[in-house]
């Protein structure tokens, strides 16, 4: 029995029929209007080749990280480096020409992985930047450095691409106000207080990782929280933009996007996580809230109204 609070999506395949009957399970190539919105059921590297050339104007990526994982009725096995850098050339190669040519890509990854998604990045795009985020609940170890960040590439098709900074700004308390002629300088102050708005970084520590009383949480095990992918999305999309993710996991990207007037295609290869993703996308349809933005700014960890 699962506590009152606790908002978890963890429906069995006995239980979600009718989501799982939504998801797109391509047997040939498709087109655009086939895809788009849709949840695509299977293996990325067999599916990703049916899609259309030029589909999405925005790559976000969470491929599996090079650890020892069960994904439940699926399970990834460790590789050597070699053959995990092999495994990301696999799918980006497969992935690129499905992107327009002023798309973005976001790869998320961990310490272990992070070098070999830099190399095949690298030698395909133009990398921008790497941006270190911060898990508030990291797990300890005993004879090591308690692991408590990742990673997220942010490479480009070419040279010619969109970001949006004002779009992705982050209001910060002040603590020490200054002013010059009496009057504030660089901060503003509401019935919340004195703050700023501040252009972003690529350290985040303003993110929570999905947990049991939010209305996002599902029981995948990696999840991504809606803020996180709302900085990506808005920083590095236009409204009605599509978002492709090939390892969608349980969709939060493509539910994100769907909240930010993205068009979307996610593909998952494990039928409950897809059925989780479009119990989420069916709810958006109604319920547009992320929760650490809002009224179109990011606000600190724990500091929303």
């Amino acid at each position: 029995m699962k506590s009152p609070r606790n908002k978890t999506i963890d429906t069995p395949l006995s239980e979600g029929a009718r989501w799982l009957d939504r998801c797109l399970r391509p047997a040939g190539p498709v087109t655009r209007a086939e895809v788009l919105d849709r949840t695509l059921l299977g293996d990325c590297l067999e599916l990703l080749p049916l899609l259309p050339e030029g589909l999405a104007e925005l790559l976000i990526a969470d491929p599996p990280y090079n650890l020892r994982k069960d994904y439940g009725e699926l399970r990834f096995t460790p590789m050597d480096e070699a053959a995990y850098l092999d495994y990301t050339r696999r799918w980006l190669d497969l992935a690129l020409p499905r992107l327009t040519a002023s798309a973005s890509l976001y790869v998320c990854c961990d310490w272990r992985c992070s070098a070999a998604v830099q190399r095949a990045l690298a030698e395909r795009c133009v990398v921008r930047s790497r941006i270190t985020w911060q898990r508030e609940k990291g797990r300890g170890a005993a004879k090591n450095w308690k692991n408590a960040m990742e990673d997220i590439w942010f490479a480009t098709v070419g040279e010619d691409y969109y970001f949006d900074l004002e779009a992705v700004k982050l209001r910060r308390r002040v603590l020490a106000p200054y002013r010059s002629g009496g009057a504030p300088k660089d901060w503003r102050e509401d019935g919340e207080g004195k703050y700023r708005l501040t252009c972003p970084g690529n350290f985040w520590d303003d993110l929570t990782v999905p947990y049991w009383s939010m209305a996002e949480n599902t029981a995948h095990p990696t999840q991504k929280s809606e803020k996180l992918l709302a900085k990506l999305i808005l920083a590095s999309s236009r409204p009605g933009d599509t978002v492709l993710d090939p390892f969608l996991g349980s969709g939060s990207s493509s539910v994100t996007a769907k909240k930010l007037g993205r068009h979307y295609v996610g593909i998952e290869r494990n039928p409950r996580y897809c059925l989780w993703a479009e119990q989420r996308l069916e709810r958006a349809e109604t319920d547009k809230r992320i929760q650490g933005y809002e009224d179109g700014v990011f606000r600190e960890r724990n500091a929303g109204k």
